[in-house]
């Protein structure tokens, strides 16, 4: 309930006379709008909501969100937005177990991630072509958290859904990296069988993307060989594009020395740097099942 109250909250109207239809805006609400909420948000008698009237794995409540939080959110694109108070991630303790579920906007707030209460699983998938080049995304300029960085092949968050709640041979983080990689890169779910995803492992990490945002996250890693047929959303995906080994340490480097403006993810990076090319070796090799350790909870 308390989800669907601070969307409510939070997400800006226009009246259209001489109809009572309501349609979203992208640009702050006018004074006429702000005087509505605010007279709205006072017949709720938020000041008399107990805090204990909503489950404590709730994150953020209609009783906690200001009047400066939904202006400030009033400018966040459309379809983030919806996406942000409509998808429900995981929460998880740091030994992954299932404790709860809260909306993305709630568990990619800085305050919540500082206080403890945002850990959720997500999955980085790396797809393969058949010469052995990793596709890449750049994450498109409306992202909330990390826009125009360039990433690993799809990344994002199994949804507190029956589909993607399944533990055995860890099929509900299968089940949403093939739905996210055809949401993001439109490739058809049939090119990406969720047999043929290889999870190698998981790891622990928190990163602030600005003042507000961040992520902190418990990262399904998973890795398929396929040669795939894409039609990018713009919604969710700048630019992608293959690259060898040698074309990702340029890339890193370029990172590194800040050149051409050239941003990484940190999760990302984090790959990089601890497994990625080592586990490159064996998908070369056709041994990447012999990498896969899903007991250890890297703490990175």
């Amino acid at each position: 309930m308390a989800s669907h109250l601070n969307y409510i909250a939070i997400t800006p109207y226009k009246f259209n006379p001489p109809s009572s239809s309501f349609s979203l805006l992208h640009n702050p609400p006018s004074l006429f709008i702000y005087n509505h909420l605010k007279s709205l948000l006072s017949s709720f008698s938020l000041l008399s909501v107990s805090s204990s009237s909503f489950s404590p794995l709730i994150g953020r409540s209609l009783a906690t969100s200001t009047m400066g939080d939904i202006l400030a959110d009033s400018t966040m694109d459309a379809v983030q937005r919806k996406l942000m108070f409509e998808d429900e991630c995981i929460l998880v303790d740091e030994s992954d177990n299932v404790v709860g579920h809260d909306t993305k906007y709630n568990c990619h707030l800085m305050e919540n991630i500082n206080a403890g209460k945002a850990l959720h699983r997500a999955f980085s998938a790396f797809l393969f072509n058949s010469k052995y080049e990793l596709l890449l995304q750049q994450r498109s300029a409306t992202k909330v958290t990390f826009p125009l960085v360039w990433t690993n092949t799809c990344c994002s968050h199994p949804l507190y859904r029956e589909s993607e709640l399944i533990q055995e041979d860890v099929l509900g983080v299968r089940n949403a990296a093939q739905r996210k990689l055809k949401d993001e890169l439109g490739i058809p779910a049939e090119e990406v069988p969720v047999d043929q995803f290889t999870p190698l492992g998981r790891m622990l990490y928190k990163a602030p993307s600005d003042g507000k945002w961040g992520e902190h996250e418990l990262d399904y890693l998973l890795f398929i060989v396929k040669d795939v047929s894409m039609t990018l959303n713009p919604d969710e995906v700048a630019d992608a594009k293959y690259v060898s080994r040698e074309e990702l340490k340029e890339i890193c480097r370029k990172a590194d020395a800040g050149e051409d403006g050239l941003k990484l993810s940190p999760w990302f990076r984090l790959v990089v740097d601890n497994f990625l090319y080592k586990w490159w070796d064996h998908v070369e090799n056709g041994t990447i099942k012999e990498a896969s350790d899903m007991q250890t909870i890297h703490k990175l």
